[in-house]
């Protein structure tokens, strides 16, 4: 076994973390009779060798020997090693758009996609093998594929070309990529061999392999169709199913027949021999085969689903878990149980974890999938969500939890029960219940108003959550008393009060005063108080009193205008410039009660810190509006910082028409080619001349070109009113759009749900404004 693997100068090679000397090591671990060191050695894997899906020399190298494990019946947990072949091959959405810019961009004369061009895994040229699906382009082999990336600029390629800008580093790991691939799928003729293996776990391995895999799709799906009458290990089953649905989305693949052999599989109809298991029974009739059909159709053929997908699934949910709530709680886990040596082990006993106590824990993937694949039909996914949160089964309703925190978090709809039900969750005995839909809600914002009350209680009842703490830095609020403050409730008073009487202030308690507003005022007394207690000679200076001075100008709490200027006067110097910010901020907010500051904050305008410069002049204005500060405003335009020049036409804009003197160098910074300078000066030289002619045209590009400027711009829009009416598509088209507009797929962020909002919020103010209904919208001027 593994001839030749000492042959090859492994040395030579590299992987994440330098040399890739002991990869034949790694390599034989995984042929070992030891289940430990079987664990290290996938984990070394996938810790280096192909470190979050890259490909290196060392990867590529690995590829033959993994096959020839792979194909030993004597090797064990092989079908981890197919997950990993898998992986290595691009068996992945990715895979097909990487090498489509590889070898369309390169200029690859490639009709039906990159996989078409790559072969079909048979060793025949696309169009030449049987059951090919690729056109008659000859296959690429490595060196046609070093070819394609080679770089142009330096070989006199076509100029502008994509792959003729990239340095040689980024080129290099594409080729890897895209090498990786070819030799994966040139070889996975050796995964049809083990479709019928005796281990379970190879055969649960297979199809996902096969079906994203190999080039020879019409073959395949007989040979995914044939093997599901004898298969008896459900989950097998699944990811069978599963495979003809990654079959159809396959470029070139055969995707009419796979869509119409699942339509039969899902509708409860037994069509001919081929529908039947093996002792004579039609698939059909199995509800997790029917909603694994569903899953795969909502994937590949949604149109074809059919009017009644929610109770059709509802209904299959309940007859492959049962109607009743599951007893079984999760097992649990001793505090003595040893920590897994390993990052996989680690995930396989979260997985053992989340699974312990469940019915049917596969059903929950089907869900995921069917859920996700409804992509924006969103009715019906919150049908199915409330739906599984009512169900007794506490397994059922965690799914719902987790899922419903991406179907809100990424596209708009009426979400008051669904949010009602996950409100009813913080109450759930058992835990994970709680802390998950704890944590769902926490992003929400003002859309957990419907659970506020249940909220409220929750926090009441355990004073042990108001605050989080770390193993490193500093604490944080809980969650829920952080969402309780963020609908500007005032039940969330009391926690705050008590986190503020700790020694460590929370890191983010000024964020829940600013939304609390007026409600946190009770509070003043108490942040007085731990201002006053700063120690202005200590390193953590800034860490202790940034919360607070959050805090004072949140509710403009004049009456703390002794303590700020404390700070500001005695600022030590570590962190001085961020600490003079904050207590700057907060001396604006006070207004004519923070006069006795004039002094510092003109000495402060002068201050070679930018940062410090420009939040004096702000203040300065807000205080006594005094144009002195325009020079320095505009000064400040032409820092080398593109934050300072941003922060700068920022502070313009509220000085309105006083700052008119400045509307030619803003105009000059419409054509910056950064977009966010473009917007925020347009937004300025809108404010300081009440010209739209030359902002409006900036506004509606910049507004496509990315999409979060676009709050901002609404927000510059309703203060223009009718003198917008050229950008009402614009508004329209966002609110009748069911995606937020911050949607990235599987990137997302903690704020996307209230920066949507805020948008929403936004383009309805402006609408109404330049329809001529709305209030005259307050500019700052």
């Amino acid at each position: 076994m593994l001839a030749g693997l000492y042959e090859i100068d492994w040395a030579a090679m590299g992987h994440a973390y330098g040399s890739a000397e002991e990869v034949p090591e790694l390599l034989r671990g995984l042929a070992s009779a030891d289940a430990g060191e079987r664990e290290a050695a996938l984990d070394a894997m996938y810790g280096a060798v192909h470190h979050q899906g890259d490909v290196y020399d060392s990867t590529l190298a690995c590829i033959p020997f993994l096959f020839e494990l792979v194909a030993d019946p004597a090797v064990r947990d092989r079908g981890r090693i197919v997950v990993l072949l898998t992986s290595i091959g691009g068996g992945d959405e990715v895979a097909e758009e990487y090498l489509d810019e590889i070898v369309i961009e390169a200029g690859g004369p490639v009709a039906g996609g990159a996989w078409s061009a790559l072969g079909d895994g048979s060793g025949n040229a696309p169009g030449t093998g049987s059951g090919g699906s690729g056109d008659a382009t000859d296959a690429l082999d490595d060196e046609d594929i070093l070819g394609l990336l080679d770089a142009e600029g330096a070989a006199g390629g076509t100029p502008g070309r994509r792959l003729g800008d990239e340095d040689a580093e980024a080129a290099a790991w594409r080729a890897n990529y895209a090498m990786a691939v070819t030799a994966v799928r040139a070889q996975a003729e050796v995964f049809t061999e083990l479709v019928a293996d005796p281990d379970p776990d190879v055969r649960r391995a297979v199809p996902v392999a096969l079906g994203a895999l190999h080039g020879e799709t019409a073959r395949i799906l007989d040979v995914l169709r044939d093997r599901l009458p004898v298969e008896r290990d459900t989950e097998t089953r699944l990811a069978l199913v599963e495979a003809v649905g990654t079959l159809a989305l396959r470029p070139g693949g055969p995707a009419t027949e796979a869509a119409d052999w699942l339509v039969r599989l899902a509708g409860n109809r037994a069509d001919g021999p081929a529908d039947r298991s093996s002792d004579g029974r039609s698939l059909s009739a199995d509800p997790g085969l029917r909603l694994a059909a569903l899953a795969q159709l909502a994937r590949c053929a949604p149109e074809r689903l059919p009017a009644d997908i929610v109770p059709t699934a509802v209904a299959l949910l309940r007859a492959v878990r049962g109607e009743e709530a599951d007893s079984r709680f999760p097992l649990e886990v001793s505090a003595e149980r040893p920590v897994p040596a390993t990052f996989v082990g680690h995930l396989r006993e979260l997985r053992e974890r989340a699974e312990a106590g469940r019915s049917a824990p596969w059903a929950a993937d089907l869900l995921r999938t069917l859920h996700t694949a409804l992509d924006d039909r969103v009715a019906d996914r919150i049908a199915l969500v409330i739906d599984q949160l009512r169900s007794p089964d506490w397994g059922r309703r965690i799914d719902a939890v987790w899922m419903s925190g991406g179907l809100v978090r990424g596209w708009r709809g009426p979400y008051e029960e669904l949010v009602v039900l996950l409100g009813q969750q913080l109450a759930d005995p058992e835990e994970r219940l709680r802390d998950g839909a704890a944590s769902v809600l926490e992003n929400l914002y003002e859309l957990a108003a419907p659970a506020a009350d249940a909220l409220a209680e929750a926090v009441a009842a355990d004073p042990g959550s108001w605050v989080q703490e770390w193993s490193q830095g500093r604490p944080s609020l809980g969650g829920m008393v952080k969402t309780l403050a963020r609908l500007g409730d005032p039940r969330a008073l009391p926690a705050l009060a008590s986190a503020l009487d700790r020694p460590d202030i929370p890191q983010d308690l000024g964020f829940a005063i600013e939304h609390l507003g007026a409600a946190a005022v009770p509070l003043a007394p108490l942040l007085r108080r731990r201002l006053a207690e700063v120690t202005l000679n200590d390193e953590e200076a800034y860490d202790q009193a940034e919360p607070l001075l959050r805090g004072v100008a949140a509710i403009a709490a004049a009456e703390a205008f002794p303590e700020v200027l404390r700070i500001l006067r005695g600022a030590p110097k570590a962190r001085r410039d961020w600490l003079l910010c904050s207590a700057i901020r907060a001396l604006a907010r006070f207004g004519d009660a923070a006069r006795d500051a004039l002094p510092d904050l003109r000495a402060l305008v002068a201050d070679p810190g930018s940062c410090i410069a420009l939040e004096a002049a702000s203040a300065l204005w807000a205080i006594e509006r005094n144009t002195a500060v325009l020079p320095v405003l505009l000064a400040h335009l032409d820092s080398d910082s593109p934050h300072t020049r941003r922060s700068a036409a920022e502070a313009l804009g509220e000085l309105g028409p006083a700052a008119a003197g400045a509307a030619p160098r803003l105009r000059e910074l419409l054509a910056d080619p950064a977009v966010w300078m473009r917007v925020d000066a347009a937004v300025a030289l809108w404010r300081v001349s009440g010209d739209a002619g030359p902002v409006l045209p900036v506004l509606r590009s910049a507004w496509a070109e990315n999409v979060h400027t676009r709050t901002v711009i609404a927000g510059c829009l309703a203060e223009m009113g009718p003198a917008a009416a050229g950008a009402a598509p614009l508004l329209r088209d966002e609110l009748a759009a069911v995606r937020r507009h911050n949607n990235e797929g599987d990137h997302y962020g903690t704020l996307d749900v209230c920066a949507d909002e805020k948008l929403l919020l936004a383009c309805r103010r402006a609408l109404s404004r330049i329809s001529g209904t709305g209030p005259v919208v307050d500019s700052g001027r």
